[in-house]
């Protein structure tokens, strides 16, 4: 064999051999691939399933979250980042309407909500139900959600007990009213009597019909804190120029504060100050505490109204040039009945108290050295944006900045 033959020989074999090699490696290789590929197939296979099992799951969780929401005893309202509605329950749709979704919340409230002041802080629908309003964020995700809880019975319940409370009330104090409408009425049917005799001037006779419509007025005034105070409070809101009504205010006074040779001030008076409420309810209020001034300082009464804005909150007081009341008792003046005038009902201050809480307001008595009585009335400054009812101004704000936050 020559030389180049054994060297083809050669190569040849290593060729084998190299192929050998190879062949050994990717078998190992490949038994390797089959092995990532079998592992791969099970990881992904069990993660399948994990995930088939988390939808499910999630599935089973809003159908429960459904099912909640339908048996829910309050109406729930889902609003998208533009306060429209996305989603409701039938609780909501049958407080409210049917198809609400696509509404606009604000145009919804405006619409279904009356403007009603109530005791209790709740929400009048224009159907005659009571609900309370509460709002809350989504979250992470732009909206909010509403639930309308419907309060109506427990309102019902709250007005019958409240009622008896007071019926309960005055019938404990029955001896003592009667007493107080007789002493005003005997005296008016004594003027009256008198007025009858023929040798009276026309001078006398004035002054003896004056007497009796006093005494009459008087009576009047007296039933009316009575009914008052039975019935509780329910005011129509409106927005109330607190400058208009001090003027209205001066004019019914004034003659009376004329009569007695006193005066009245109104400092800080041309200040705009703006409030949400009854104009009549309002107006009594301060009416009963000019009476009440009036009535506890005689000749050369001297009333003073003073207004101002601190906060969100308008602060008006009423301070008089008369002996004042004493620290003993001055916890005791807004108890209903309780009171130091033998003609008085001892209503007049717990009327004007429980008005002003149907506004969202107070009233307190300033203890001070020297003379004179001094009361501050709190109440809040009407918000110009606001869409709901007294009692829902701070949902209502939290709405309007979510939505200015994210347009």
């Amino acid at each position: 064999m020559s030389q180049n033959s054994i060297e083809q020989a050669r190569n040849l074999e290593q060729a084998f051999s190299a192929f050998n090699r190879m062949s050994v490696q990717l078998e190992s290789s490949y038994r390797d691939l089959e092995l990532k590929v079998s592992t791969l197939t099970e990881e992904l296979a069990a993660a399948r399933s994990e995930r088939l099992q988390q939808l499910a799951e999630k599935e089973r969780l809003a159908d429960r979250l459904e099912r909640l929401l339908e048996l829910l005893p309050g109406g729930v309202l889902v609003l998208d980042g533009q306060g429209r509605i996305s989603q409701t329950n039938p609780l909501a749709e049958a407080l409210l309407q049917p198809d609400l979704c696509g509404q606009d919340w604000s145009a919804l409230m405006t619409e279904h909500f009356e403007h009603r002041l109530t005791e209790y802080g709740e929400v009048m629908l224009k159907n005659g139900k009571h609900v309370t309003v509460s709002m809350r964020p989504l979250g992470a995700e732009p909206g909010q959600i509403v639930l309308l809880m419907d309060v109506s019975d427990q309102h019902d319940l709250k007005m019958m007990l409240n009622r008896q409370d007071r019926l309960a009330v005055m019938g404990e104090m029955a001896a003592s009213l009667a007493h107080q409408i007789r002493t005003p009425l005997a005296t008016a049917l004594l003027y009256a009597s008198n007025n009858q005799k023929e040798h009276l001037s026309s001078h006398d006779r004035q002054r003896m019909s004056t007497k009796v419509v006093e005494r009459l007025k008087h009576l009047e005034h007296m039933v009316n804190d009575m009914l008052r105070f039975t019935r509780g409070n329910t005011f129509v809101a409106s927005t109330i120029d607190l400058h208009a009504l001090l003027d209205e205010f001066k004019q019914i006074i004034e003659p009376q504060i004329e009569q007695a040779s006193g005066s009245l001030a109104l400092p800080n008076h041309g200040q705009l100050m703006q409030l949400q409420g009854d104009h009549e309810a309002l107006l009594g209020v301060f009416l009963n505490l000019a009476n009440n001034a009036l009535q506890s300082c005689g000749e050369n009464t001297a009333i003073t109204v003073e207004s101002r804005i601190v906060n969100n909150s308008i602060i008006i007081v009423f301070a008089d040039n008369g002996p004042g009341i004493a620290a003993e008792i001055a916890e005791k003046i807004f108890t209903p009945f309780y009171t130091t005038r033998s003609e008085g009902t001892g209503l007049g201050l717990a009327v004007a108290q429980a008005t002003l809480r149907a506004h969202h307001g107070e009233i307190k008595y300033l203890a001070q050295q020297g003379p004179g009585a001094r009361f501050e009335i709190s109440l809040p400054l009407a918000d110009s944006n606001s869409l709901l009812p007294s009692g829902c101004e701070n949902m209502n704000e939290e709405f309007q900045q979510t939505r200015s936050t994210r347009s």
